[in-house]
């Protein structure tokens, strides 16, 4: 078994926040990022970008309106203006279990579409390298989520999709920041080479049934953990800090950002 489900929810409300800070110190990589120093409390209500591109989807005889933004990088890839399920850039949005495409109340392994419960632990049922994390030892070597189990694909079309995580790395490492608020609301200003920018909203992550530690932005990518696969890549980041990171189970509920090239 890869654990026993049965004995880790309360504790990991009790030690979720600590966790979450020692990630931040020691189990991340953290590329060099540039800053601009600017102070944490400052307030932007309007952050508008002059490369801000509406595009029209068609979904159930409805029409979606995506803003996306060209920030100059050199993979000259293009990033959403907001997250899946967000009305605005500030709203948080919904939050998805990695390799699930629809939000849900509860957010643990024993709800997880790709694990199965057994009296002796939970085990994957897809997205498994490893015998021994697989149920009846299954394997299938898949590292990157397949369109079917994209998020982003799933509510927003096929011209869009999640970002792996050498795509968070360059955003990472190509862009400097700001920590601000829109409409009050905190996050991180992100302002590429071109001088445009995108606003990603703190939004802490579903753990059970709640969302805890909303200072912290916490973003999936569609690339699987390649140590132990009950983990996947995520984009991490709180007032002064920006790691792209491993340490956060499939099971748990994170918002979601999508890409495209145009």
């Amino acid at each position: 078994m890869f654990f026993n489900s049965n004995k880790m929810d309360k504790a990991l409300k009790t030690i979720a926040a600590l966790i979450l800070m020692m990630a931040f110190a020691m189990g991340c990589s953290k590329p060099d990022e540039p800053t601009n120093n600017d102070n944490p409390t400052d307030q932007n209500d309007s952050i508008v970008s002059d490369s801000i591109v509406n595009d029209s989807i068609i979904n159930d005889s409805v029409v979606y309106d995506h803003g996306f933004v060209d920030l100059g990088l050199p993979s000259g890839l293009l990033w959403a203006t907001c997250n899946i399920g967000a009305s605005s850039t500030e709203d948080c949005g919904d939050y998805f279990a990695w390799g699930e495409t629809a939000k849900k109340g509860m957010y643990d392994w024993k709800q997880y579409k790709y694990s199965s419960v057994c009296d002796d632990g939970c085990y994957l049922t897809k997205y498994c390298t490893d015998p021994k994390l697989g149920f009846n030892g299954f394997v299938d070597s898949l590292m990157v989520l397949e369109p079917i189990d994209d998020a982003v694909i799933a509510n927003w079309g096929a011209d869009w999709r999640m970002p792996t995580k050498e795509e968070y790395e360059e955003l990472n490492q190509e862009t400097t920041f700001t920590w601000t608020k829109v409409n009050g609301v905190e996050g991180r200003l992100l302002t590429g080479p071109n001088g445009n920018s995108i606003f990603f909203p703190a939004t802490g992550f579903y753990l059970d049934g709640e969302v805890i530690c909303t200072g912290l932005g916490i973003y999936w990518s569609s690339s699987l953990q390649t140590v132990s696969q009950v983990s996947a890549w995520s984009l991490h980041f709180d007032y002064e800090n920006c790691h792209v990171c491993a340490t956060y189970e499939r099971s748990r509920g994170h918002c979601v950002r999508a890409v495209r090239v145009y």
